[in-house]
């Protein structure tokens, strides 16, 4: 502990005040960040230099392109990096928090995870990425590991240095598919015609089969369309077909040309306005919810299931306050959007895996070590305790990373995601039970 400087705060917890380890950030460090081309979150109290116990993390995400875009993953990233080190920093270190235009491209992804190697990254940190199979290979060979990815791609939930904090895509449909089940007739899947699209009739008829109900219509469509009107129109058909008062339900699952699908659905919809939509988080969130219309848009009235509370459940509130603190009026950060929260939850995860190494080196490896080695993280209630092993209880069905399976079932009001069940529904065993 020589050296170090003790930071007094009324505001946090004591777990997460910790004395002051290094000064000012110096002139090379800024040279050097000014001279990467995708731009660089440096957040005060850094120091480099031989002995500098600094700590460097990534976190990226696409911005400013034509799909999915997340710049508040990134913009939160670099709040929290500002509110650590004002208070003192994790244990006592200093956060340097970098950030990179994942662009939804392959090929940047890869060049962001190069980054992160080149720049001595202990982690990248609540990331947003489909392109796990062009990143994780770099993070793997150079041992960083990747904490809270958003759940996208298979790879996060297999890859053994990927520690997901959510059930990523199979959970929300196992999950939606069993909700359904007692609220729904026929239900249709729209998904993309591919090999990752392939995998998911499977876990939606998991959770509907748990519930007594016939399996999904599986609609594919084509992954780069412009237009769904013929899907559309074949899905509201099939979801139409019910008898009596049952109300079919039609699961848009395609990802960023979700949106894309219902523009389509919304014109076909007048001949068919009994059928109601409900659809998954990674499809549908906040800001799509924003962007779509709101109260006014297609996805109004829609299931929607999630990882995690509502954004107005108080156990949100530590989040909050970060954002109030450090980003009052940065219009990128919603703490209604899923990715900032995933971002504040994975740095949860950071922060207590650093803490857990006391006066330790902190390196990739010493971070990848403690959260092997048994460490149990807490997130206020946002999720259960999250621990990894190696082989966890859903490796027989090929996800070995995945040790998460709750979920949250919402319903569009307003235009804002709202809670239409309390708690959470733990899906384990529905996924277990998919033919995956």
């Amino acid at each position: 502990m020589t050296g170090r400087r003790r930071i007094r705060s009324t505001v946090l917890p004591r777990s997460l005040v910790r004395p002051a380890r290094a000064g000012a950030l110096s002139a090379g460090a800024l040279t050097a960040c000014a001279a990467l081309v995708a731009g660089c979150g440096v957040v005060p109290g850094v120091t480099e230099g031989p002995g500098d116990d600094t700590i460097t993390v990534m976190t990226w995400a696409p911005e400013n392109t034509g799909a999915t875009n997340k710049p508040g993953m990134p913009a939160f990233a670099e709040a929290y990096g500002r509110w650590v080190n004002s208070h003192g920093g994790i244990d006592g270190r200093p956060l340097r928090v970098l950030t990179c235009d994942e662009r939804d491209d392959a090929v940047a992804a890869a060049r962001c995870a190069r980054r992160a190697v080149a720049e001595n990254a202990v982690a990248v940190v609540g990331s947003y990425s489909q392109h796990g199979d062009a990143f994780l290979p770099t993070l793997e060979a150079a041992g960083i590991p990747y904490i809270g990815g958003y759940g996208l791609t298979h790879d996060e939930f297999t890859s053994p240095l990927s520690y997901p904090v959510n059930g990523g895509q199979p959970a929300l449909l196992a999950g939606l598919g069993r909700t359904l089940a007692d609220a729904c007739g026929p239900v249709a899947l729209v998904r993309p015609d591919t090999i990752t699209g392939d995998q998911l009739p499977p876990l939606l008829d998991s959770g509907l089969a748990a519930g007594g109900h016939a399996t999904a219509g599986d609609l594919r469509a084509a992954e780069a369309a412009t237009s769904y009107d013929d899907t559309a129109e074949r899905a509201l058909e099939h979801a139409a077909a019910g008898t009596g008062e049952e109300r079919g339900c039609v699961v848009p699952a395609l990802g960023d040309r979700t949106g894309t699908f219902m523009d389509s659905f919304r014109r076909a919809r007048a001949r068919h306005p009994e059928v109601r939509t409900a659809t998954v988080l990674g499809s549908v969130d906040q800001t799509v919810l924003d962007a779509s219309g709101g109260a006014s848009g297609p996805y109004e009235g829609a299931y929607v299931t999630g990882w995690y509370p509502e954004a107005g459940d108080a156990r949100w509130d530590p989040m909050k306050e970060v954002i109030r603190a450090e980003a009052f009026g940065d219009n990128r950060i919603d703490p209604a959007d899923a990715g900032v929260q995933t971002t504040w939850i994975a740095y949860r995860v950071l922060h207590q895996a650093v803490e857990s190494l006391g006066d330790g080196e902190v390196t990739a490896d010493t971070v990848t070590t403690a959260l092997d080695g048994g460490l149990k993280v807490t997130t206020g209630g946002l999720t259960p305790t999250l621990r990894w092993e190696f082989q966890d209880t859903l490796a027989s069905v090929g996800l070995p990373r995945l040790v998460n399976a709750n979920v949250t079932l919402h319903v569009v009001v307003k235009g804002r995601l709202t809670a239409a069940a309390d708690g959470f529904t733990d899906v384990t065993a529905t996924l277990k039970d998919a033919a995956l």
